[in-house]
């Protein structure tokens, strides 16, 4: 009786409501991302997606990828204030320094994930996502043009244009190849879930290959040499896991091919890890040399085929062939062509990324911003504004600046231009103050004062000390953290703003210039082995470490269900060992 009497309760509603028929329908075909619409759309038309009118009177945030920028964007982000939609070609957020660990079955695929919609639905307001790749971005009119993912089935409707009043831009990266010839059809690269579990069923091809009974000896070890190119982070623990799975797994399931595997890692320069510290590179090349991984410094790929990998010797000038079963491509990250496309729009075509104030907007587009791999920040130059420092710094219009004036302005400037900090700390000195006494070779701070060119001198070279910052994980979420902070405080800081002075101009700035707070980064090396380098120039080597690497990461997902998988599944792997069955 009570499920008829809903029946008889909906029937009335679609009866008296009718669009709540379209409704039905827009969620039915909908729960899987697509964009749906309910009126009828000539074929192969161009949609534009309105605002709704719940959303009218707020200003519209588009939202370009669900990446670690991306997405610490959108869990920070007041919606309550702000009409969201989210474009990207996945439904997940993926926590990417795990993939290592999915390629050999320490962790599942699964375990890393979140989907996007289990992040939004948690937040209140306009929230919207459309699995749905960009292809252009109009700056000029503010508009994206997307296609979705799905286009073979939606009817020639293939793409459609967002209007956006604000956009953010965290479409990550995509693999450097640098042109080389073969690696896009040969090679494997590590930037998704979908390629670790290519990594992941290749592995287990060749050692499947390998126990076929008419092959040769030479063939078997052809099918079971894995090359990795790349020396840095990714490549290296990659190197690392896939020892740790064949050596603790696989040789027992393959005994034959116990003495046959060969991993090799070639590296164009002289040392692995060359953002870490010294005395971690030193340990990795040992580490590596004891477990039997054969390392090439100083091999630069010139040529991969289906067949083998050709390498040049950066010394001798050499080149040598050398078969393989299976390349990982790990050398970089590259520009997406789209963010290549805007670039040549607003005039930053000789530049890799996209280029950012300190505020994350991209130079010379005010409603548009750029975070994560995609972006770098263009650090302004004190050379280019000295004559404005001095200017202001000097409040007396007297020409000269004393050692008051100095002191005053210090603190702003450090903020303005964070290489007039890391020049200090170089030098060794407390502050400007110091730096100019000692160049005009005066004991007496009360007595100092320098004219414009003594100031341009003492501070000629202070911009050798811009850094831009690395593309990691970490950098990402901290941008897209401080990023919603602003766009929460947008329009208090527009009335009171909070951050240092503008020296080419009146006023202050709104916000606080974005900094970076290196919180310390991991190498694991195999063996429950990690190397640990932390804030203050700690460094940490050994188990110890790997247990600290098992906690950080275990708190640092993204959710309570991914973090109990994670756990869950290490837990697996200590028990059982690392599946390795090829689904």
């Amino acid at each position: 009786m009570r499920i008829l009497s809903l029946y008889e309760r909906a029937s009335r509603a679609f009866k008296d409501y009718p669009s709540l028929s379209k409704i039905l329908v827009v969620a039915t075909v909908g729960g899987g991302g697509l964009v749906a619409y309910s009126d009828a759309k000539p074929h192969n038309a161009v949609n534009v997606v309105e605002s709704s009118p719940t959303a009218a009177n707020k200003k519209r945030v588009v939202v370009l990828g669900t990446g670690w920028a991306g997405t610490s964007f959108l869990k920070n982000l007041d919606s309550a204030t702000y009409d969201v939609h989210v474009i990207s070609p996945r439904n997940y957020f993926a926590f990417t320094p795990l993939l290592p660990s999915v390629t050999c079955g320490t962790v599942e695929a699964r375990s890393v994930v979140e989907p996007i919609r289990n992040i939004i639905r948690k937040k209140d307001g306009d929230y919207s996502f459309w699995e749905a790749e960009c292809f252009k971005i109009d700056g000029k009119n503010k508009k994206v043009h997307c296609r979705p993912v799905q286009r073979q089935s939606l009817e020639g409707k293939e793409e459609f244009i967002v209007d956006y009043d604000y956009l953010v831009v965290a479409m990550g990266a995509r693999s450097n190849t640098f042109n080389t010839p073969g690696v896009e059809e040969n090679c494997h690269f590590l930037k998704e879930v979908e390629d670790a579990q290519k990594i992941r069923r290749n592995v287990i091809d060749c050692f499947e290959k390998s126990c076929l009974p008419n092959l040769s000896e030479d063939e078997r070890k052809k099918h079971l040499h894995f090359v990795v190119v790349g020396g840095g982070p990714t490549g290296v623990e990659f190197s690392a896991a896939l020892h740790d799975f064949i050596s603790e797994d696989l040789v027992k399931l393959y005994p034959t091919a116990k003495d046959l595997v060969k991993i090799t890692l070639l590296e164009a320069g002289d040392h692995i890890l060359t953002m870490f510290d010294k005395r971690i590179t030193a340990f990795a090349e040992e580490k590596f040399q004891r477990d039997g991984i054969n390392l090439k410094t100083g091999s630069m790929v010139v040529k991969v085929t289906d067949k083998d990998i050709c390498t040049k010797d950066r010394g001798t000038g050499e080149i040598s062939s050398i078969p393989y079963g299976m390349v990982v491509w790990s050398t970089g990250i590259g520009t997406r062509p789209v963010v290549t496309d805007f670039m040549k729009q607003i005039g930053q075509s000789n530049r890799r990324v996209l280029a950012t104030d300190e505020w994350l907007r991209v130079e010379g587009c005010d409603s548009i911003y750029a975070l994560g791999d995609c972006a770098t920040i263009n650090q302004r130059k004190v050379m280019e504004d000295i004559s404005a420092i001095f200017n202001k710094a000097d409040k007396d219009q007297s020409g000269t600046l004393t050692t008051k004036e100095f002191q005053d302005a210090l603190d702003d400037i450090c903020e303005r231009y964070p290489q007039v900090e890391l020049y200090l700390k170089d030098k060794q000195v407390k502050n400007i103050v110091d730096l100019l006494k000692d160049s005009k070779g005066n004991d007496k701070k009360e007595t100092l004062e320098m004219d414009i060119e003594g100031f341009k001198s003492a501070l000629s070279q202070v911009d050798s000390k811009v850094k831009f910052l690395p593309a990691t994980a970490q950098v990402a979420a901290q941008q897209g953290k401080y990023l919603a902070r602003c766009f929460n405080e947008m329009e208090e800081r527009t009335k009171n703003p909070e951050g240092p002075p503008r020296f080419r101009g009146v006023g202050r700035h709104r916000f606080h210039p974005f900094r970076y707070r290196h919180l310390g980064q991991f190498a694991p090396l195999g063996g429950e082995q990690t190397a640990a380098q932390l804030p203050g120039d700690w460094v940490s080597i050994g188990h110890s470490s790997q247990w600290l690497w098992y906690s950080v990461y275990a708190s640092k997902q993204v959710s309570w269900r991914t973090r109990m998988l994670v756990v869950s599944d290490w837990g697996r792997r200590f028990i059982f060992g690392r599946d390795s069955s090829r689904i």
